[in-house]
């Protein structure tokens, strides 16, 4: 057994954990009809696990309760099939442990947030925030680690001090640059105590995770069936494989780093998953006709892995 695979054995949460979009009505309502064929699409399309409320769902533009309705809706559609993290990244430590504990008498499976949102904070409200959420929940948490200025970078001395003394923060989502030297540092300085790291920014980074030990990828849910083809052939050890799919995939994900939860809207609209692509201010980003062809490439680039028949 290689030493990655060693750090991956010792996570319970392992796999495509695809972020199912926030599907609203054109006038901006919640469409949890849509929420819910978003999870149950991810179920069908071999994702192997499920994340939200978080960035990729747009959480920032959502209200507590529709937070806090979307993880229901999440939770009814999956009715077990799958681990469900939920997102409960707050602006305060009250708030945090507030929709952390709504979202574990829910059903959730584990818990993820950001440093607090509201503002960047120092490394000791960092460490207080966090600990005040392990303490007060029975669920393993991850802490998001993501660079400005969709989140904070959380210090690694306080990472580690969280990880061996809050028995519930457990994981790690790595989303800072360069993610692959971040997540050795973090096996490295933290031993046991991290069960495991999974990557984000889309899969971008994956092929370099996976050969450090990260244990899974949480990447937006617009082409899971794509993502799972690539986590399949690395679980085989099928280098050329994976490579071959990575290879086909690294253009769409290059595009969707430009446009972020729009393009992921687009692709599910496209793919008959949700009615449509709206997306609330200040997460809307405007695609134009040459955009929309440029997606449509793409799209075709990839759709020898699709499995989703709508």
């Amino acid at each position: 057994m290689t030493e990655a695979e060693m750090l991956r054995s010792r996570a319970k949460f392992r796999g495509v954990y695809a972020i199912p979009v926030t599907a609203f009505h054109e006038d901006g309502s919640i469409d949890f009809k849509g929420v819910s064929k978003c999870v149950e699409y991810c179920i069908a399309t071999g994702s192997h696990g499920i994340v939200m409320p978080v960035n990729a769902s747009e959480f920032f533009t959502l209200s507590d309760s529709e937070r806090l309705a979307v993880i229901k809706a999440g939770l009814d559609a999956n009715a077990g099939a799958l681990p469900l993290v939920a997102g409960i990244s707050g602006v305060s430590v009250q708030h945090a442990i507030e929709l952390s504990l709504a979202a574990q008498d829910a059903g959730a499976n584990a818990l993820m947030a950001l440093p607090p949102i509201s503002r960047n904070v120092s490394p000791f409200v960092m460490e207080e925030y966090y600990r005040g959420i392990g303490e007060a929940v029975e669920l393993p948490v991850f802490i998001q680690n993501h660079d400005p200025p969709a989140g904070q970078k959380v210090p690694l001395d306080v990472m580690v001090r969280l990880l061996n003394e809050v028995n519930t923060i457990s994981y790690v989502k790595e989303e800072t640059m360069p993610p692959g030297q971040a997540i050795t540092a973090e096996f490295d300085a933290a031993g046991v105590a991290l069960e495991g790291v999974m990557g984000g920014m889309g899969g971008r980074y994956l092929l370099d995770e996976y050969a450090r030990g990260a244990c899974g990828t949480m990447p937006g849910c617009h082409v899971p069936d794509v993502h799972a083809a690539l986590w399949g052939a690395l679980e085989r050890g099928d280098e050329a494989e994976s490579i071959r799919i990575y290879n086909k995939m690294a253009p769409m994900l290059l595009f969707e780093n430009a446009f972020g939860a729009a393009v992921y809207k687009n692709v599910l609209h496209r793919r008959g998953v949700i009615a449509s692509p709206h997306m609330r201010g200040p997460a809307r980003r405007h695609m134009d006709s040459r955009d929309s062809d440029e997606l449509d490439r793409l799209l075709a680039e990839v759709s020898e892995f699709f499995t989703w028949k709508g």
